[in-house]
């Protein structure tokens, strides 16, 4: 029924936000990795939605960005796990790193994930591994790539998002190819967050390493 929806935030916080769209302000419950990635109160955004309609409860779920709605949608098929729970799984780690876990059947780590336990980690396992209805990695924008691979290092995920949209607008007019863009986009960001405080330990390591890498996929 609804794909997403555009509008202005008038309020956020990590569980839930306000979307003024025309005439209607809605009210959407968001992980909180989605409410890291939207921008702040008075500023317009997109935001993926999922209407779940009971006879006694009508909710409105929002995602930042279409993958984390297309593994909510899988933890939905789960015996046992409801939306509020599907929701905090996503809230307690990083979509992708959820992804990786399943695929490679680590238990252990799906069963640190707050909201989950070892039970139900094995239910997820069970149900899901290798029938994932996500979109390829290929959708991935550069700039989100870049973002998820600093988090992965142990940046905050709003200030990883926050550094690289302020080193993609420094290199918006350069006339470098994918391949150096990539390299840039990282270091400027960065050295951005190793500038502010102390880098995660490996961080200059990792950043070094991956500078010197295509993109998975190959630069285009």
């Amino acid at each position: 029924m609804f794909n997403s929806l555009s509008g202005e935030i008038t309020y956020k916080d990590e569980e839930r936000i306000f979307l003024s769209s025309g005439a209607i302000e809605w009210e959407i419950f968001v992980s909180r990795s989605s409410s890291d990635d939207l921008p702040e109160e008075g500023q317009n955004t997109k935001v993926f939605v999922y209407l779940y309609h009971r006879d006694d409860q009508v909710r409105l779920y929002g995602f930042s960005q279409s993958l984390e709605r297309d593994v909510f949608l899988d933890l939905l098929k789960v015996e046992g796990v409801g939306p509020r729970q599907a929701l905090r799984i996503l809230s307690g780690v990083e979509v992708s790193r959820f992804i990786e876990a399943l695929e490679g059947e680590d238990l252990e780590l799906l069963s640190t994930i707050p909201g989950v336990g070892k039970k139900t980690a094995q239910k997820i396992m069970l149900k899901l591994k290798g029938k994932l209805q996500v979109s390829t990695p290929a959708g991935i924008s550069l700039e989100e790539d870049i973002v998820n691979a600093l988090v992965g290092m142990g940046f905050d995920r709003r200030g990883a998002k926050s550094a690289v949209g302020a080193a993609a607008r420094g290199l918006r007019d350069s006339e470098l190819n994918a391949e150096e863009l990539e390299r840039e986009l990282f270091k400027n960001a960065l050295s951005q967050l190793s500038g502010g405080s102390q880098a995660p330990a490996g961080a200059a390591e990792t950043g070094s390493s991956r500078a010197s890498e295509p993109r998975a996929g190959g630069a285009s």
